[in-house]
């Protein structure tokens, strides 16, 4: 009988130390996919406000080459003239029409090989080569822009970047689309993040000097772009949309205001690992908020 009750207590400790272990083993398990869907969730929405940046600047550098397409001073133009703060020049402009009229021409900016130092304190190297088939503040102008051994810093930008003007006259308000198309940045170790974005902005400041970009100032009030991002052997596919108007000022590099989420693809929108990016409330600085299951991290943006 003492052996039977001892053989019975043997056999439910066994148990207890069983569903002991089990249960601790869920609870690491637990930890360890909470960890891993935040991070697959911060390299998602920190590709995505790379990607915005990096081809939002192309948008500006496309407008501002000069008045005869856009507006001069804009992007990496900015300050190059300005008497009070002149920025060497060292890139070079080329401009070629393949007829006798002035529309359509090709603007390659040769940046060269070596590196060229910008307004913005980034270095560039390689073509940026964009294609106009009429002035961009001219109601359905198109400017086309493609990449040629093109680095910012050491990401190589790749991908063809098109804006159209979708201006209704006799409105004076300036409205665009805005598309990237196959966009990819790639980092000398290989990682790299893949972006496809629609975007309409709107100009919402500046309207009333046409030749003088300093004081524009752009709504993106909707969009949506879809991309993946690669961190060592992490693969993310992602989507996003803004869910607050963007907003950004020739004067400065990065948005200053507005937010977009991003949305892993097989989560839902209700998922907790869904993520939302805030780029602040007007300040021009390289920071964003960026929070996922209500835990909000600062990042720097490129």
């Amino acid at each position: 009988m003492k052996l039977r009750l001892s053989v019975i207590n043997l056999s439910a400790l066994v148990l207890i130390f069983g569903l002991i272990s089990f249960t601790a083993c869920q609870k690491e398990n637990s930890a360890s996919t909470d960890t891993q869907e935040a991070e697959a969730s911060l390299a998602a929405s920190e590709g995505d406000g790379e990607a915005e940046t990096v081809f939002n600047e192309i948008f500006d550098d496309a407008m501002g080459v000069d008045n005869e397409v856009g507006v001069s001073g804009s992007g990496i133009f900015y300050g190059r003239t300005d008497s009070m703060s002149p920025v060497p020049r060292c890139f070079t402009v080329t401009v070629t029409r393949p007829t006798a009229n002035a529309f359509p021409v090709r603007v390659v900016v040769d940046f060269g090989t070596t590196g060229c130092p910008g307004p913005d304190g980034h270095v560039r190297r390689g073509k940026i080569i964009t294609e106009y088939s009429a002035r961009l503040i001219v109601p359905g102008a198109i400017a086309t822009t493609t990449f040629d051994g093109f680095y910012i810093d050491s990401i190589k930008v790749q991908g063809t970047h098109k804006i159209t003007n979708t201006s209704e006259p006799p409105t004076v308000l300036r409205r665009y689309r805005v598309q990237v198309i196959g966009g990819k940045l790639t980092k000398p170790n290989g990682n790299f993040v893949e972006w496809s974005s629609t975007r309409t902005i709107l100009q919402v400041e500046g309207l009333l000097t046409p030749d003088f970009p300093r004081d524009d100032v752009f709504k993106i009030y909707e969009g949506n772009a879809s991309g993946r991002v690669q961190r060592g052997n992490l693969l993310v596919r992602w989507e996003s949309t803004i869910t607050e108007p963007l907003f950004r000022r020739f004067t400065c590099r990065h948005i200053v205001r507005g937010r977009i989420r991003t949305v892993r693809v097989n989560l839902t929108t209700q998922s907790p690992w869904v993520a939302v990016l805030d780029f602040g409330l007007g300040q021009c600085d390289n920071q964003a908020t960026l929070t996922i299951n209500g835990v909000s991290h600062q990042i720097t943006l490129p």
